[in-house]
């Protein structure tokens, strides 16, 4: 973990874990995506929209053999190794990566709310505009145009219910499976805002709190 970059944060109830990806990582996938988009028949095969919540140009899973040789593999085992490990005082001896795709968004499009299979996931950035836009009306309220929002119970006095966190190439959030999470919409450019996930399953006594 020397080279990893880490900070567990629990703003509610479960934990959240951030990383940041290494830029050898961040620069293959990216290659590796850009390369796809020139290859209209390896883009229907990987294809995954149809399975996802979003209302966006494009999503497709990430090949195998480009997970692993960049290192994004052994960068998530690492990293939720490390979060487990540190949150609930256990290693895990199993990590099954089930899928990790790419989202391709550009303005105006969203993820609306929703959560993902699998015992982990998380959502991380690989390419995000220099200028997300501003409010059309409301210019005194935090603008938050292209912002990952993670959800969790009710707003109560001393326990917020939502994390908005503003895109930076390079963070990524790992958190449970049910966590509650969109993506808002942004608005004045044409530029990409690249993301990248991921579900897996660990140990299901340690997944399993009720075992």
């Amino acid at each position: 973990m020397d080279d990893i970059k880490v900070n567990l944060l629990r703003p509610f109830g479960p934990s959240i874990l951030v990383a940041k990806i290494p830029d050898n990582i961040i620069l293959q996938l990216n290659d590796y995506v850009d390369s796809i988009l020139e290859n209209e028949i390896k883009t229907k095969q990987l294809d995954f929209g149809n399975k996802l919540a979003g209302d966006v140009t494009q999503e497709f899973l990430l090949e195998n053999d480009i997970a692993q040789k960049s290192g994004w593999l052994n960068f998530l085992a690492t990293c939720v190794s490390h979060w487990i490990e540190k949150d609930v005082k256990k290693k895990i001896n199993k990590f099954d990566v089930k899928h990790t795709w790419i989202v391709r968004q550009f303005e105006n499009e969203y993820n609306p709310t929703h959560w993902h299979g699998g015992h982990i996931s998380g959502a991380g950035f690989l390419k995000v505009p220099d200028n997300l836009g501003d409010h059309v009306q409301k210019k005194d309220i935090n603008y938050q145009g292209g912002n990952l929002q993670l959800i969790h119970g009710s707003r109560m006095f001393l326990s917020p219910s939502t994390l908005s966190i503003k895109p930076r190439v390079g963070d990524f959030y790992f958190f449970p499976n049910y966590l509650m999470h969109l993506v808002f919409p942004f608005n004045g450019t044409k530029e990409e805002r690249r993301s990248i996930s991921f579900n897996a399953t660990i140990d299901d006594n340690i997944y399993n709190v009720y075992s």
